[in-house]
């Protein structure tokens, strides 16, 4: 209806004043009909009007009629007398048109506002500010934190306003366990913003043909030119079909875990009493089991350690080991 409203306003309004105040005759009413022709042509490349595009419109409107009033400034202090005469003959006509050309403009533009995020980005990647963007699985595991914390990470890390969304509806959800994940999660974007360690930016970025959020964001990461960070293998599988760079936080993670090969030796802490007769159970400060062959005796104990085999599992490794020379340390 309004699309309707703004075309007669355009077609009847336009030739109306153009008669009245610049030619009273077939000519003016013709100039009239002419420009509102022009703009309902400008009008019909809008697809949609919402009530954000309609508050855009009116500020660009206003915008367009402050421009109309700098001009007549700007044409009163030239003391033109016949240039004033002319433009006193047009100046409704220029401002009618400024005013529809603001409102046209910024609702045709207001969509390029995401692209505006997207250009500065870039502008920041060419000068060598590499972009990292957050998935939602390494935000709610939380250790994205303590990496940016270390410095290791360099550029910008960004994240779209979905993942920020879809994290409100997981700390807004019935389960206990989505729910936790969900604070966990906003808990952790908070205190990236707050950290002064890496610039950290939420981005009002949408995919609209696409309603799975992961492949928005392997979408959105491929538009941009950046990486993924993730604790998701699945979200590596969809990075190498689109050749988007992933980095998982559990293979940092992995690969951080000190190197020990058969017949080194350590020190370990016996903490328990293991599953075979004798043995005695440790962790290095990995969390990587340590199990000590007849090491039941030294629990509470402080021991040194020669590592015998080592077993690589599902569940991580674990370290097989025999008391060094039957001794321990008591510290």
């Amino acid at each position: 209806m309004i699309v309707w409203v703004f075309r007669i306003i355009a077609l009847v309004g336009t030739p109306i004043i153009t008669y009245f105040q610049i030619s009273k005759d077939i000519k003016g009413a013709f100039f009239g009909l002419c420009i509102g022709i022009a703009l309902i042509g400008i009008e019909y490349m809008l697809e949609n009007i919402n009530l954000l595009s309609l508050m855009i419109g009116i500020v660009g409107a206003a915008i367009g009629l402050i421009m109309a009033k700098l001009m007549d400034y700007t044409v009163f202090q030239i003391s033109n007398e016949s240039l004033n005469i002319i433009w006193d003959q047009y100046t409704i006509v220029i401002k009618f048109a400024l005013a529809l050309l603001g409102m046209i403009i910024a609702v045709k533009k207001l969509p390029e506002l995401d692209d505006l995020d997207r250009n500065i980005l870039s502008l920041g990647k060419k000068y060598g500010k590499n972009m990292k963007i957050l998935e939602i699985s390494a935000i709610v595991d939380g250790r994205i934190l303590d990496v940016c914390e270390t410095k290791f990470i360099t550029g910008s890390i960004i994240t779209p306003r979905f993942i920020v969304q879809e994290l409100h509806m997981l700390a807004d959800s019935r389960d206990s366990i989505s729910r936790a994940k969900g604070r966990r999660g906003l808990d952790i974007l908070a205190r990236l913003q707050e950290s002064k360690d890496i610039p950290f930016k939420i981005i009002d970025r949408e995919v609209d043909d696409i309603d799975d959020n992961s492949l928005k964001l392997i979408k959105i990461a491929k538009e941009l030119g950046c990486s993924v960070i993730t604790a998701d293998f699945n979200i590596n599988k969809l990075g190498s079909l689109e050749n988007v760079p992933v980095l998982n936080i559990n293979d940092l993670s992995t690969s951080l875990k000190p190197v020990v090969l058969p017949g080194e030796d350590m020190s370990i802490f016996t903490m328990k009493e293991g599953k075979e007769k004798d043995q005695g159970v440790g962790y290095l400060d990995d969390g990587t089991m340590v199990v000590l062959e007849d090491g039941r005796q030294h629990i509470g104990k402080k021991v040194n350690v020669i590592v015998q085999s080592i077993l690589q599992t599902s569940q991580g490794r674990i370290i097989f080991t025999r008391v060094k020379n039957g001794k321990f340390n008591n510290k």
